[in-house]
């Protein structure tokens, strides 16, 4: 009976010897295989499969044009687009945050923020002080044309009259507003706005707040009044007062220095803007209206008191007046929108965020030459053409300071 358990005890440990092995052979053991044959020219390669680098061919990059894809076998260079010939160059002459620059024919006029001096760049580059007077927090500079003076305006409504040449100083009424000079420099318009509708006139005054005479009464609408001194100085500001002609038409009022009675002007929108040529022979301006999606349009028309309303056409631009500048009666220079959205005239800072194509306009053809600049993001906020007409100067509404386009 003992011999027959020894038997079995064997057996079973033979079993599971047998069965411990086959199930290592199965699951366990690696399958041995052959040694694969490599070349003695080939590089060895990694357990992910890539290629190693090896050693490089000297192969020159292939630069394609804008857009492009480079042939197969290539390799495309991160260079910046190279400035093609004759492409205008933008140059930021001012880095400091400036308030209203004036470009005139001895260099650009501007107040500086951070330390409340008034400069003057010159033609050379060379930066100089006007004035060795401080002026902390000024908000907006209205110049003369001719002078070395101007008017500056705080955000508390205070409005001072400053001589640069003889540092005469004057404090102006807080109740005058929006400030134009006449051409030769010798009188100001501006708003008298008093507390009653009845005290709420157009007034034009020496540059120093004497002589005071009342042009036209505002009344409840001085919202509606421009003023605007035409360059000729026939017509010293424009009012939408005039005769309602339904939701998507203005007549427009032109206002004298005497009581003139001058022509009206139809406009085929809401939201005007207004930019005088340069001798005061005709008016760009910019209005809304349903058949363009409410977005502004440009149109030029003459406005001599007896040419008013004449030659009115449309300039085919979606931008704002306030956007452009002319060089001389015939050619103008805009910062043009790539592209607007529906209902931009009723809110213009919708177009902050969009960047600016610069556009010179013949006012006599309609026809349209856009200025190639390099590839930066600009949002023109003002813009000036120099006298000789070489140069375009504008301020960015997302950058402080100045730029230059030589022409």
């Amino acid at each position: 009976m003992d011999k027959k358990r020894i038997i079995i005890a064997i057996i079973f440990t033979l079993v599971v010897v047998v069965v411990g092995y086959l199930l290592y052979v199965v699951f366990f053991k690696e399958t041995a295989t052959a040694p694969k044959f490599i070349p003695p020219d080939t590089p060895l390669t990694s357990t992910s499969s890539f290629p190693s680098s090896g050693i490089g061919t000297g192969t020159t990059p292939v630069v394609t044009g804008p857009g492009g894809l480079p042939p197969s076998g290539t390799v495309a260079p991160t260079l910046a687009p190279a400035r093609q010939p004759g492409q205008p160059e933008i140059r930021q002459i001012i880095e400091d945050d400036i308030v209203s620059p004036k470009v005139t024919g001895n260099g650009i006029k501007f107040y500086n923020k951070l330390d409340g001096h008034f400069y003057t760049r010159l033609a050379d580059g060379r930066i100089q002080e006007l004035s060795d007077e401080v002026f902390f927090n000024v908000d907006a500079v209205t110049w003369s044309p001719k002078n070395e003076e101007a008017i500056l305006e705080y955000p508390d409504g205070s409005n001072i009259y400053y001589n640069f040449d003889t540092q005469k100083q004057v404090t102006l009424p807080k109740h005058w507003e929006e400030f134009s000079f006449a051409n030769e420099g010798d009188k100001i318009a501006a708003k008298s706005l008093g507390l009653s509708p009845e005290n709420r006139w157009i007034v034009s005054t020496n540059p120093d707040g004497t002589n005071v005479k009342l042009v036209e009464p505002m009344g409840n609408n001085a919202d509606k009044v421009i003023l605007d001194w035409s360059p000729n100085r026939q017509i010293v500001g424009m009012s939408r007062t005039g005769q309602s002609l339904g939701l998507d038409r203005e007549e427009i009022l032109f206002v004298g220095l005497n009581g003139e009675n001058y022509k009206s002007m139809i406009v085929e929108g809401r939201g005007l803007q207004t930019n005088w040529s340069t001798e005061g022979k005709q008016l760009l301006y910019s209005v809304h209206n349903g058949r363009n999606d409410f977005k502004p349009e440009l149109w030029i028309v003459n406005a001599e008191p007896n040419t008013i309303g004449g030659g009115r056409r449309v300039l085919n631009l979606n931008t704002w007046a306030d956007k452009c500048a002319f060089a001389d009666e015939r050619y103008v220079y805009c910062g043009v929108p790539e592209s607007l959205p529906n209902g931009a005239g009723f809110a213009p800072g919708l177009a902050d965020a969009i960047p600016d194509r610069l556009v010179k306009v013949d006012t006599h053809t309609g026809a349209q030459t856009e200025i190639q600049l390099e590839e930066d993001f600009h949002v023109i906020d003002s813009i000036q053409v120099s006298e000789d007409g070489t140069s375009i100067f504008f301020s960015d509404k997302h950058q402080q300071g100045l730029f230059e386009v030589a022409l």
